[in-house]
């Protein structure tokens, strides 16, 4: 059976957008394609609503590149225990109130049993701050946080 992988709209919007002038973007979106490229099946991917909303914002051009992405990959749906879980997230201050859609994504990852959450928001999301209190603070609820990845940093399945 393979891992199950969330991925955050961040991944899809690397993977859809036009190479970067910026050098560190620019690394990210080329560990991604090779990652998109070469490792992406030895997972089983996932997306939910809130990565499809969001892939359909910004210019239609854009928009569309994202959403061929998207298509055809499982969705997961914002349940109420996902929405009583990200405000939990945020109540505890595992992240800032403005940061309300990434407590979503990390909910949905656990709520759904993901193996993997892979994303670039490493403000939010992926810092070593975040994952912490996520696992702490999940743990004393009960709950399994997904690891918590950057391309970069999965391993590949051996």
């Amino acid at each position: 059976m393979k891992p199950r992988l969330y991925l955050e709209t961040s991944i899809i919007s690397y993977l859809a957008a036009f190479p970067s002038r910026d050098l560190i973007v620019a690394a990210h979106q080329q560990i991604t394609h090779e990652w998109w490229a070469e490792r992406r099946d030895q997972y089983e991917l996932f997306v939910s609503d809130l990565v499809i909303q969001e892939a359909r914002c910004g210019d239609p051009n854009a928009a569309d590149r994202r959403m061929a992405i998207v298509n055809g990959l499982q969705c997961l749906s914002i349940n109420e225990q996902v929405r009583v879980l990200a405000r939990e997230i945020i109540r505890l201050g595992c992240l800032p109130s403005k940061a309300g859609d990434d407590a979503v994504h990390i909910a949905l990852a656990a709520v759904h049993g993901m193996d993997y959450l892979l994303t670039w928001n490493c403000r939010h999301i992926a810092n070593a701050l975040t994952r912490q209190r996520i696992t702490e603070n999940f743990r004393r609820h009960g709950v399994i946080a997904s690891v918590i990845s950057t391309p970069e940093e999965l391993p590949e399945e051996e």
